[in-house]
């Protein structure tokens, strides 16, 4: 057994697998994924998992520019054979895609769980937009009130002193995480509260504090980094 947890385990660069369960569950609850198959494309035309895209390991080589911008996008790959997929596994994750996962059983584990293989038209390229984290605000947005500063919003930052003595977004109102419940008299509940901190951890955590508080709040679900001039630079 490994005992290192899941993220020591990718770290060490380690072939992660993902269950037909988990593709079957993310198309009911339409949690956007990219499925790779890598078989040969004569066998992917006579049968592939509905929303599938091809790429032989050769071709994947080169597609590195078609496939989604964002990392953290969950990338599963399939093949009758456990040495191509993990090849195509190995090429995906040196891209950076940390989410990147080899289907455990291949097409024939899919099939064995009771799962339809279509024999229609393969996809022809990846269309990848990410589901919205509950509550969390689209970058444009927060970026939008952030420069404007409206009269009806205002961007709440929950980092501790020392990140803020750093560089901290202007009109902003810093409060920890820590100190929301013992503070909230200085929230003013008739304007949007945009909640963000250093990677959107904290952030959540205030979130779900203020909404259980009757706010209007949101928060930004990525990594920002603040210059001392105020200025920032958002990482999704």
């Amino acid at each position: 057994m490994f005992t290192g947890g899941l993220p020591t385990w990718k770290k060490g660069k380690n072939v992660v697998y993902s269950s037909p369960a988990y593709i079957t569950k993310s198309k009911k609850t339409k949690t956007p994924l990219v499925i790779v198959d890598v078989r040969s494309k004569s066998k992917a035309m006579k049968g592939h998992i509905d929303g599938a895209i091809h790429f032989t390991t050769a071709q994947l080589k080169k597609a590195k520019k078609k496939f989604p911008k964002v990392k953290s996008a969950p990338i599963i790959i399939y093949s009758d054979s456990k040495r191509q997929a993990k090849k195509a596994f190995k090429i995906v994750r040196k891209w950076g895609y940390k989410n990147a996962t080899v289907l455990e059983g291949g097409v024939k584990g899919w099939a064995r769980a009771g799962n339809p293989l279509k024999s229609n038209r393969l996809a022809k390229r990846i269309v990848y937009v990410p589901k919205p984290v509950k509550g969390s605000i689209p970058v444009k947005e927060f970026k939008a009130i952030a420069n404007n500063r409206p009269h009806n919003a205002i961007i709440l930052d929950v980092r501790d002193a020392t990140e803020v003595a750093k560089g901290m977004i202007k009109g902003a109102l810093n409060i920890p995480t820590q100190d929301i419940i013992s503070q909230l008299s200085s929230i003013p509940k008739d304007k949007k509260i945009v909640i963000h901190c250093q990677t959107g951890v904290r952030a959540s955590m205030a979130y779900e504090t203020l909404i259980g508080k009757g706010y209007d709040a949101h928060f930004l679900n990525a990594k920002i980094k603040i210059a001392p001039d105020g200025t920032f630079k958002i990482k999704s």
